[in-house]
């Protein structure tokens, strides 16, 4: 029972640096020299960087505001974890963890989803590696959850 704890523990941690990253890096959409994220526009000239801020759009703006709610609700539900790890009664259910780390993903799922429909429409422009760990973090961060609604604790 303890290797499974700190295995869920470990996936948790997991999907927080995942949606940490996805949030604060630079990278949701690249095209050549241009990479677009959720808080600048950057270009590359002459090995000089120039960074512009994101469009005041309100697509983008609920995108930025959900993926730092998921960043928030996952590190809640991680610190619910480890308190009804040593508060909870034996054979009790970790609901208050689960229901944070499912929000989490609905909210990273949404993110993600309104990226895709209103994000950057030119052919050249292709998705980055922030969007694609977006991606990643949402079935991940659902599993979790629904790992935390089965979980039961024991001595």
């Amino acid at each position: 029972m303890l290797l499974f704890l700190l295995g869920v523990l470990i996936l948790h941690i997991s999907i927080l640096i995942l949606l940490i990253v996805s949030t604060a890096t630079n990278a949701w959409s690249v095209d050549g020299s241009k990479t677009i994220n959720l808080w600048y526009s950057c270009t590359t000239e002459n090995g000089m960087y120039h960074c512009t801020s994101a469009s005041n759009d309100d697509w983008i703006q609920a995108v930025q505001a959900l993926m730092i709610l998921s960043v928030l609700f996952c590190f809640f539900s991680l610190i619910a974890f480890l308190f009804q790890l040593f508060k909870l009664v034996k054979g009790g259910r970790f609901f208050f963890t689960a229901i944070f780390q499912i929000l989490a993903s609905v909210f990273v799922m949404c993110a993600a989803i309104i990226y895709t429909v209103m994000g950057p429409d030119k052919a050249e422009i292709k998705f980055g590696y922030a969007y694609v760990l977006a991606w990643v973090a949402f079935p991940l961060c659902l599993i979790s959850g629904l790992i935390y609604i089965v979980l039961r604790k024991k001595e």
